[in-house]
């Protein structure tokens, strides 16, 4: 009979005659060091102090005064996509992430998660013997799977990670986060009122999991990834912080720009060559915008610069316990951004980011007042254009883009074990590909051709530890090729055509700018006219590098895609009807029914008695959602539109015992109605003005609300009391998808 298990030792017949044998643990070298990657979000190229901000940022300063500054790395235009391949060590295509893990196309450069053809550095290392912890932002698994019933194949636990606390999903609320706990859901152990932010309770779980094994098993080497939820929306910080920052961006962006493009050229980070871009149409000069609209976008920088502050504080603390634990020493610890500055908050900046998915204006004098709100629990803000682009300096454009503004970010190693020249400059240019690979060198490990029996893709980074100790030595990465819903770019030995994609416009018809980057990092001298022979070859090359890297077929779509696919055998049923069984966890929005844009009906069989009180249903967060509650022995309805409450309630007393309640909500054109509904009666009504496509990234709960409450008339979960039997929805009618898809694809053309 064939033995399942490896054994070299000797099987007699008795234990005498016999000669045992242990397999060995895996464990890496002797002396293979920790690594802690610290993944920033939506950060741009100048917002560290070290790269040339005036905000306040000591702890990655620190770093890079005792490591090293690469000037000249780049990584995808889009968060999911970055981290596939940084995780992966492959480029985002190949593996499955043309775009952000919410989308699915259908085709397999857009799966919403990495492919099993590529593991990732947890697999690598935690089969190599390390011990793998994720914190914070995972955005790597299809959200309708990112509920509690699964599947969990790509859930961090299932990719490598031994432990893992953050959320799933591409954003949260700071202050009353969506949380993951390993493989479950869990509630935030604090409220905003008793000092809880997600960046404190990350680093707190990262401090928690390294005590964990370190005092256990110090030989063996651990690997952190250290996703924060910062810098992107919602840019939320405690009010200490956001005090400390008022009034020190006043002078406006202008300023910033032409301030932070000093220090960059003072401090190496850019060369004498280097030229500041001029501003990105639809960022007006500051002194041309109104008091008001000076007020409110000032207030944002502040909530962001407070934002980014608060995450460096957080991650003095783990750097502190590394040090007082003796690991820093033989720590790789990496810090870099996912992307450039955002551009979703719009030409003003935005108080809900919701609204810009919603394609909302701001209205600035209601913005107004609610200052004193942004940067805190009630708001969801994103700073404007101005300010993004002066995070990107000296480059133009932003997130989304593939010129340098949305990919050219800082990238900062510290490791005094393996690191001499501390404080120094890297100017070879580097892709996010190259960290799998620079990990793997440093810590002596290959990445595997087969994995738990698949076949896997070749790395396509270099690794670079080759410049750690030569300043000068020749760039390894010399081509690489961009690609973001339409917009495309190559790059090869210091040139780049680049061009910006409006989505609905034939590809062919795309105007390709060349640039030579060796010499011109920030796109200021368009020599296509000059060089047409160069432009040609660089964009061939980019058609090769497409079809070799499983670029194709080109796709312009983006926010249309986050529209749920009716199909059975997935959380979204052809019949559009869902039944949902208390107590059930929090169901994320994508794995949840789709009320947004469209008409539907709720319906909750309930056991009730006398007093009985509390929520029924809650989608959302005190910025935006739903809620149906009992309270004052009535039925009511908050259709909360970005902190504007549209209220209904029975208006007499429910039944006790066993009873149906429910909202009849009926969209028409871009308003609606809401009928309450108790045991198959009309019962109370009102239109709502407006109703939201997108209406949060926290999504439902049964039986009691989130964190955040969704209304005005209760605080806390407000647990309903009583007994919910069953909760059933049904889609009345599909989204107006032609409506969205031609204001997706006009939102995306305007910026």
């Amino acid at each position: 009979m064939a033995r399942g298990e490896v054994f070299e030792g000797v099987i007699g017949r008795t234990v005498a005659e016999s000669q045992p044998w242990w397999p060995e643990p895996p464990h890496p070298r002797d002396g293979a060091p920790d690594v802690v990657l610290v993944l920033l979000d939506d950060l741009g190229f100048s917002h560290l102090g070290c790269f040339g901000s005036t905000l306040p940022t000591p702890t990655i300063d620190a770093l890079a005064l005792g490591g090293l500054r690469f000037t000249n790395f780049h990584v995808t235009p889009l968060c999911s996509p970055t981290r596939a391949a940084l995780l992966s060590g492959r480029n985002h295509h190949e593996v499955g992430m043309r775009g952000i893990a919410n989308w699915s196309s259908g085709f397999p450069h857009m799966r919403g998660h990495i492919s099993p053809h590529a593991a990732t550095m947890a697999e690598v290392l935690r089969d190599s013997g390390y011990a793998t912890f994720a914190l914070g932002k995972w955005h790597l698994v299809a959200p309708e799977d990112a509920s509690s019933a699964g599947p969990f194949d790509q859930w961090p636990l299932q990719r490598g990670f031994d432990r893992f606390y953050g959320f799933l999903d591409g954003e949260t609320d700071q202050f009353a986060p969506d949380l993951v706990y390993d493989n479950h859901r869990v509630n935030p152990p604090s409220t905003p009122d008793e000092g809880y932010h997600l960046s404190e309770d990350l680093v707190d779980h990262a401090i928690e999991f390294i005590h964990d094994s370190v005092s256990i098993r110090p030989d063996r080497p651990f690997f952190a990834y250290v996703a924060f939820g910062a810098t992107h929306a919602p840019h939320q910080a405690p009010a200490d912080y956001r005090d400390r920052h008022r009034g020190r961006y006043d002078d406006g962006w202008d300023a910033a720009r032409d301030e932070w493009f000093a220090r960059q050229r003072a401090l190496g980070v850019v060369d004498a060559r280097s030229e500041l871009a001029p501003r990105n149409p639809g960022v007006e000069p500051w002194d041309s915008l109104s008091d008001g609209a000076r007020q409110l976008a000032a207030r944002m920088q502040e909530a962001f610069a407070a934002y980014l502050e608060h995450t460096d504080t957080q991650l003095g603390r783990l750097v502190d316990e590394l040090e007082r634990l003796g690991r820093l020493e033989n720590t790789v610890v990496i810090v870099m951004s996912d992307n450039g500055a955002s551009q979703e908050g719009g030409p003003l900046g935005i108080l809900h980011e919701m609204k810009y998915f919603n394609f909302v204006a701001e209205d600035l004098d209601d913005a107004l007042t609610r200052l004193d709100e942004i940067g805190g629990p009630r708001s969801h803000v994103n700073y404007p254009w101005g300010w993004a682009q002066a995070g990107n300096t000296p480059f133009k454009w932003y997130k989304q883009n593939t010129h340098e503004g949305g990919v050219h970010v800082p990238f900062i190693v510290h490791w005094p074990s393996g690191i001499s020249d501390r404080g120094g400059l890297r100017r070879q240019f580097h892709y996010v590909t190259d960290v799998a690979a620079t990990i793997y060198d440093v810590v002596g490990v290959d990445a595997p051709s087969t994995y738990r029996g698949v076949d896997q893709l070749p790395l396509a980074g270099a690794s670079m530890a080759y410049a750690f100790d030569d300043p000068d030595a020749v760039d390894r990465h010399t081509t690489q090729y961009f690609e973001m819903v339409g917009h495309r770019a190559m790059y090869h030995e210091g040139w780049k055509a680049v061009t910006r994609h409006a989505p609905g416009t034939a590809f062919d018809d795309d105007r390709w700018e060349l640039y030579h980057v060796a010499v011109d990092p920030s796109e200021c001298h368009d020599l296509a006219d000059h060089e047409p022979e160069r432009l040609a070859e660089l964009i061939e090359r980019w058609w090769a590098e497409a079809d070799a890297h499983h670029v194709l077929p080109l796709d312009d779509r983006g926010i249309e895609l986050f529209r749920s696919r009716s199909r059975d055998h997935s959380p979204h049923p052809t019949s559009r009807r869902y039944t949902y069984w208390p107590p059930l966890s929090p169901i994320p929005p994508q794995a949840a029914a789709p009320v947004g844009g469209r008409s539907w009906d709720l319906e909750v069989a309930l056991d009730r008695c006398a007093g009985d009180r509390g929520v029924l249903l809650a989608m959302g967060t005190a910025n935006a959602g739903l809620s149906v509650f009992v309270d004052d022995v009535r039925l009511w309805f908050d259709y909360n539109i970005f902190g504007d409450h549209h209220v209904t309630s029975h208006p007499g007393a429910l039944p006790v015992g066993r009873t149906h309640v429910g909202v009849e909500f009926r969209r028409t054109g871009d308003g609606g109605h809401a009928r309450l509904i108790v045991d198959g009666e009309p019962a109370g009504a009102m239109s709502v003005p407006f109703v939201m496509r997108i209406i949060s990234s926290i999504g439902v709960t049964i039986g009691h609300d989130g964190p955040s409450s969704v209304s005005l008339a209760y605080a806390g979960p407000f647990a309903y009391s009583g007994v919910i039997e069953r909760v059933d929805i049904r889609l009345v009618s599909p989204e107006r998808a032609d409506a969205v898809d031609a204001a997706a694809r006009a939102g995306m053309t305007r910026q």
